[in-house]
């Protein structure tokens, strides 16, 4: 690989060895919320060489406050083509696939199987049924995921973890994960989520979820820099890779 002046701050950590691990790494960011978008673009600015990004929506102006790739101009456009552009934009030697897709949770396969194996998977998803299958799907293939969980009405990154789904706390979509993957024999799920209390919203007159869970603007995108992190201290030989997602034998 020809090295440009993008990636000199770069090498001075990695190395040249380091900069040649990411950009033969494959990673799939799915769903480019506040935190996939985030994850995505710090992979690209990290010097990963292959990542494809998966979301079914289109921007929306409730976006703006924590997504990425959420601004006036994109508003109504479809977020994996956004993503796919700014991906282009940071690192044109990176080969980016766009998905525009919804994930069934009965046919995972259906979608990531199309893709050439990936290196890692970030599970950027905020629905639990999706996450269940994203996890089972990389448990059954020894395939690195970190799955990223609750930010709403969080509001102290310092509170922000990784850790085994089994020692989570004060989270209530790792709670019902955690039981979750209990039930369906997934072991070693690996997870970024707070320990905070999260703010409680007072509206009695709500109707929907969406009035009552609020997002500020730095939470997502710093927990999408930290997946990003994690991954690429792994990808270029840092830190070691923990034991990927696997599935508990039948007795």
């Amino acid at each position: 690989m020809h090295y440009s002046e993008r990636h000199a701050r770069l090498k001075l950590i990695l190395g040249e060895e380091g900069l040649e691990k990411l950009y033969g790494s494959r990673v799939v960011v799915l769903g480019l919320g506040g935190v996939g978008s985030a994850a995505a673009e710090a992979l690209a600015r990290g010097g990963v060489g292959h990542l494809v990004v998966l979301d079914r929506d289109v921007v929306d102006e409730s976006n703006i406050n924590r997504q990425a790739l959420a601004f006036t101009s994109t508003i109504g456009k479809v977020k994996a083509d956004v993503m796919a552009g700014m991906i282009r934009e940071i690192s044109p030697e990176c080969e980016v696939t766009a998905v525009k897709a919804y994930l069934d949770k009965d046919d995972i396969d259906g979608v990531l199987g199309t893709f050439p194996r990936p290196d890692y998977v970030l599970d950027c998803i905020d629905t639990i049924s999706q996450k269940l299958a994203i996890a089972h799907w990389c448990a059954e293939r020894h395939i690195p995921l970190l799955s990223s969980m609750g930010a709403a009405n969080k509001l102290d990154p310092a509170r922000l973890r990784f850790a085994n789904i089994k020692r989570t706390l004060n989270c209530p979509m790792s709670r019902v994960i955690r039981l979750q993957s209990i039930k369906r024999g997934i072991r070693g799920l690996e997870v970024l989520f707070s320990d905070e209390v999260a703010f409680k919203v007072d509206n009695p007159a709500a109707r929907t979820k969406g009035e009552t869970l609020g997002s500020m603007s730095y939470m997502p995108p710093i927990m999408g820099q930290m997946l990003a992190g994690k991954a690429i201290r792994r990808l270029a030989g840092l830190e070691p890779f923990p034991t990927p997602p696997r599935l508990a034998r039948a007795h």
